[in-house]
């Protein structure tokens, strides 16, 4: 049951994306700004956090954010990347094609990342059928911009 729950989870983050990118694109449009847009969204989702943390009383481990490599912190700009990207190619692209190539991205990368055991818990070789499962993005991608 547990696995059930991170399961929707999962799914359902998934599926704001494209909200959020749309509303963020909006937003762009409204600024006049694309690049503002973004930052505008992780102002309000830092808002939004720090709320979280507030409330749930989470804690922090100081020596163990001290401890990690400089090249941990990377992910916040990779974040600012993702969404500012989002909030440029979301209007010009529409919300299937850019989902889409997102997806095949993400699958591409997870893949390499699963085999090298790169970040991961569990590495899991590549293997035929994982190839597959990417074509098969790939070619849903080639479809959702064909028709």
């Amino acid at each position: 049951m547990d696995k059930l729950i991170w399961i929707i989870v999962a799914l359902l983050s998934g599926a704001v994306l494209p909200i959020q990118a749309g509303l963020n694109a909006r937003m762009g449009v409204a600024a006049q700004n694309s690049v503002y847009a973004a930052a505008i969204s992780f102002v309000v989702g830092t808002v939004g956090l720090i709320i979280y943390i507030l409330v749930t009383r989470q804690t922090v481990s100081i020596d163990g954010l001290r401890e990690v490599p400089i090249y941990f912190w990377l992910g916040g700009l990779l974040g600012a990347f993702y969404v500012t990207a989002l909030v440029l190619v979301f209007p010009k692209l529409g919300p299937g094609l850019t989902f889409g190539l997102i997806v095949a991205g993400q699958m591409i990368v997870a893949v390499v990342l699963d085999h090298f055991n790169v970040l991961v818990a569990h590495p899991t070789p590549i293997n035929l059928m994982k190839l597959l499962g990417i074509v098969l993005v790939i070619i849903g991608v080639v479809i959702i911009r064909k028709y």
